[in-house]
C-alpha cells in the first residue's frame, strides 16, 4: 500500500515553522531585552574619575576618586521606607584635601538639576566637607556662607545603587576659608565639572 504523500510534507512544514519562529525570536529578543534592561544607560558614561574642581583667581583644587555608600548621615523625613541617605566621598588629586557630600534622597537623582547646599540645609545635595591645599595655602569649607548652584546626576539606575555607578555634574559656587602664611580670608570659588561616582568596595 502506498503511503500518503501528505504525511512527510506536513511534518516538514511544522518543523520549518518552528525553526523560523526560533530564528525570529533569537534575532529580535536580544535587542528588545537589552533596551528594556537599560544597562547601556547606567553608569558614568565616560565621565572622568577626577573631573571636579573648586577654582578661584588664586588657584584650583581638583578632586576625584568619588565613591558612595549608604551612610544615613542626612536622613530625609519624607523618604519612602527603605530609602537611605547616600554619602559620597572623594580626595584631592594633588593634595591632602577631601570632598564629602550627602544626598538625603538618592532615589530622586536624575537628569533634573538638584539644589546644592550645606549639611544643615534642605538642599538635595549637601556639602559636608570641601578643602585642601595649594601653593602653600590651606583651604577649608566655610559653611556660614551657603553654597549656590545645582548638581545633575547622569546614568543613575536602581535609585543610585546600581553597581555600574553614575556621574555627577556640578555647577555651583562655594566659599572657602584660605590660610596663607598665617593670614586667613574667605574666598569665593566655583565648584564645577563632571565626575564619575563608583560604589565603595
Amino acid at each position: 500500500m502506498r503511503s500518503s504523500p501528505m504525511s512527510p510534507s506536513r511534518s516538514r512544514s511544522s518543523t520549518d515553522l518552528r525553526v523560523a519562529l526560533v530564528a525570529l525570536a533569537t534575532a529580535v529578543a536580544p535587542a528588545s531585552l537589552l533596551a528594556g534592561c537599560g544597562d547601556d544607560d547606567c553608569g558614568p558614561a565616560g565621565a572622568p574619575i577626577s573631573g571636579l574642581t573648586a577654582s578661584s583667581v588664586d588657584g584650583t583644587l581638583s578632586y576625584g576618586n568619588l565613591t558612595w555608600l549608604l551612610g544615613n548621615d542626612c536622613p530625609a523625613p519624607d523618604a519612602p521606607e527603605g530609602v537611605v541617605s547616600m554619602s559620597i566621598e572623594g580626595t584631592q588629586t594633588s593634595g591632602t584635601g577631601r570632598f564629602t557630600i550627602c544626598i538625603p534622597r538618592p532615589d530622586l537623582l536624575d537628569a533634573s538639576p538638584r539644589t546644592l547646599g550645606t549639611i544643615t540645609s534642605t538642599a538635595d545635595v549637601r556639602i559636608v566637607d570641601l578643602g585642601g591645599d595649594d601653593d602653600g595655602c590651606s583651604y577649608v569649607f566655610d559653611a556660614t556662607r551657603p553654597p549656590t548652584g545645582t548638581v545633575v546626576a547622569l546614568g543613575v539606575c536602581g535609585d543610585g545603587l546600581d553597581p555600574a555607578g553614575f556621574a555627577l555634574d556640578f555647577d555651583g559656587a562655594v566659599s572657602l576659608r584660605r590660610t596663607c602664611n598665617g593670614t586667613e580670608e574667605t574666598v569665593a570659588v566655583t565648584l564645577t565639572g563632571r565626575v564619575a561616582v563608583a560604589k565603595r568596595d
